[in-house]
């Protein structure tokens, strides 16, 4: 591919590489950092990055920010504050592999907002996709014993998991109503900054519950990962890769996150790759396939 539309799929795939290492390191500092601290964490960061950046452009559009206030607030919480410190709570209980296996139904729950969201009519073919990917949403729920779903014995993190994959396809519909005249680095700055405001009573609330440590080097440099790259590159490249080839089109490259992530979670973190989890993940892609590809 060449042109914009080879650059987006680059820009997206590199988007995969920096958020799967952020759902590693996220398991990683689960005793470490509570949830809600780890994302207020990482969005100060970006706001730090970015600004030098972003405020000489931010110039003489504090107008345009307020006209959009609505639309931009709910681009950060979803985006942002929620879909994140859910994602960090499921893995302080569930494991790397587990949860981006579970991710890689997003682009059903893209699909299904958009729906709802654009009045995009559902289509047989749709409907009978996302029906079997929910299937294989079941058999990593129930870790291949389907008696666990008759007995309620589900994970709560995969539960968290699975309740942030709507966030996520809210805030991907959502972006095609951002402001245009906010560039890259300036949307992502005030998204980063309204989060930050967001996030603060629930990470204070956080604290009172468990007070914050100092980390130790090997903790910051993680947190300051998760800030630099799953953050500020990442998001860049993801609303300029959406931007070129629309949420549902970049919804395929999310496939790659559960490679990614599931490599660097062997790898770094000793987890296992099992039966239930390759039986999982087909069927999730299999009814990924029956749903967007041509008739």
């Amino acid at each position: 591919m060449t042109g914009s539309r080879g650059l987006a799929f680059l820009l997206l795939a590199l988007t995969m590489l920096f958020w799967a290492g952020n759902w590693v390191l996220g398991r990683a500092l689960r005793e470490a950092v509570e949830p809600a601290a780890l994302n207020l964490a990482r969005w100060v960061i970006a706001v730090v990055v970015l600004a030098p950046f972003a405020l000489p452009a931010l110039r003489g559009k504090g107008a345009l920010i307020r006209r959009h206030a609505g639309i931009l607030v709910l681009l950060s919480l979803t985006g942002v504050a929620v879909f994140h410190a859910m994602v960090y709570a499921g893995l302080k209980t569930t494991s790397t592999v587990n949860a981006v296996l579970l991710n890689s139904s997003l682009p059903l729950f893209i699909l299904a907002c958009s729906w709802i969201l654009e009045r995009e009519r559902a289509t047989p073919r749709q409907v009978g996709g996302m029906l079997l990917s929910f299937a294989g949403i079941l058999v990593i729920l129930s870790r291949g014993d389907p008696g666990a779903l008759l007995e309620l014995d589900v994970h709560v993190g995969d539960a968290w998991i699975l309740l942030a994959m709507p966030v996520w396809g809210v805030y991907s519909v959502l972006l095609k109503r951002r402001p245009p005249e906010l560039g890259g680095v300036s949307f992502l700055f005030v998204l980063a900054a309204i989060g930050v405001v967001l996030l603060l009573p629930v990470a204070a609330l956080e604290a009172a519950y468990r007070p914050m440590r100092w980390p130790s080097p090997h903790e910051a440099a993680a947190v300051l990962y998760i800030g630099i790259f799953a953050s500020v590159l990442a998001f860049i490249c993801w609303n300029r890769g959406v931007a070129i080839v629309g949420a549902n089109a970049a919804g395929f490259t999310l496939h790659l996150l559960p490679v990614f992530g599931t490599l660097l979670a062997i790898v770094f973190l000793g987890e296992s790759f099992q039966p239930f989890h390759a039986a999982g993940i087909a069927t999730i892609l299999a009814g990924v396939l029956v749903a967007t590809r041509a008739r």
